[in-house]
């Protein structure tokens, strides 16, 4: 297999028609050895009809169907673990990437030698508020974080097929793609895209700050430094103001008077000490979400061409223990 193409579908049935038709013209002028992977991750609406009734018209179009919402992350890796393809291009099906693109990607990557060639926007679409809070964003996660994210990064990708087989090794039931894409290494490069804005984001403002407790907590341990150089500056400074106090009352006779600069201090100490509570709360939820050894995903059912099954077990046996390969009935979305 030359090229794998992966999406993945999630109240996409107004787009799938459109995507796999734009997709299928860009990927045919590159090669007709391929494959279209479509990941339905629960999706509410009829995804999975028009992407089952793709397959039987193309039996290059393989279908995973999940057994409910996993989310976009584990819906995408997923979909990567299941590539065959020597190039894997992976992008969403909205259309707010171009299909068309994989032509400059390819081109691109063939001449560099480079194991990735990624998309970002140069500036990001939406709002003001939207751009403001994107920047905050990853100026935050850069802070706070052991690598660098680029910013304004896209899903849309080009990648080796070496790139994606140590890309889906990584054992993270807590997936922080962006992340694992920068610290899977190789050489990879970026190229501006223009990205399509489809209107008012499903992003409200507590999910990208939970989005962002998430992706730090998930890759950096800098936030308990940060508890506990904050821990030492209070024990310095409550030293210091307890040496104030015992200078003042020793040889001049004075105590500082006032409750309210009492209680503020206690409110303050108090808070902090809930903060800091908080921030290991979070990492030690992650460990105990991490020791279950849940699967990224269960899959329902893998519509494909006869033959397939096979190859498609041993591809995928010993990349990671967190596709977990079966049929279920339960099946319910929330994104």
């Amino acid at each position: 297999m030359y090229l794998s193409v992966v999406t993945t579908l999630y109240d996409s049935a107004p787009y799938l028609e459109e995507f796999y038709i734009r997709m299928t013209s860009a990927v045919e002028k590159i090669t007709n050895d391929y494959e279209m992977i479509l990941v339905n991750d629960g999706s509410p609406d009829n995804s999975l009809d028009l992407a089952i009734s793709l397959h039987e018209k193309d039996d290059r179009v393989r279908v995973i169907d999940l057994s409910r919402n996993f989310g976009h992350y584990k819906a995408i890796m997923t979909g990567l673990g299941h590539a065959k393809g020597e190039w894997v291009f992976l992008l969403d099906s909205d259309l707010e990437e171009d299909p068309e693109l994989l032509s400059g990607f390819y081109a691109q990557i063939k001449d560099s030698g480079a194991d990735v060639i990624y998309g970002v926007q140069q500036q990001r679409k939406g709002s003001l508020l939207d751009r403001i809070s994107g920047t905050i964003f990853y100026r935050l996660l850069n802070f706070l974080s052991s690598y660098s994210v680029p910013a304004n990064l896209v899903t849309v990708r080009l990648m080796t097929q070496r790139y994606v087989t140590s890309l889906v090794q990584h054992m993270d039931r807590e997936v922080f793609l962006a992340g694992l894409w920068v610290i899977t290494g190789f050489r990879q490069l970026p190229v501006v895209v223009n990205k399509r804005h489809k209107g008012n984001s499903t992003y409200t403002f507590r999910r990208k700050v939970s989005a962002l407790v998430n992706s730090v907590t998930a890759s950096s341990i800098k936030p308990l430094v940060f508890i506990f150089y904050l821990g030492c500056a209070i024990v310095f400074l409550s030293s210091a103001a307890a040496a104030l106090l015992i200078v003042r009352r020793v040889f001049f006779g004075a105590l500082l008077a006032g409750w309210p600069s009492l209680i503020v201090s206690v409110w303050l100490l108090g808070g902090l000490i809930l903060f800091c509570l908080g921030i290991i709360g979070i990492y030690l939820s992650k460990v105990f979400m991490e020791t279950k050894r849940r699967p990224y995903t269960v899959i329902r059912q893998i519509y494909e061409r006869a033959g397939d099954e096979g190859h498609e077990l041993q591809h995928n046996s010993g990349k990671r223990g967190t596709v977990l390969y079966g049929e279920t009935q339960d099946a319910w979305p929330h994104r």
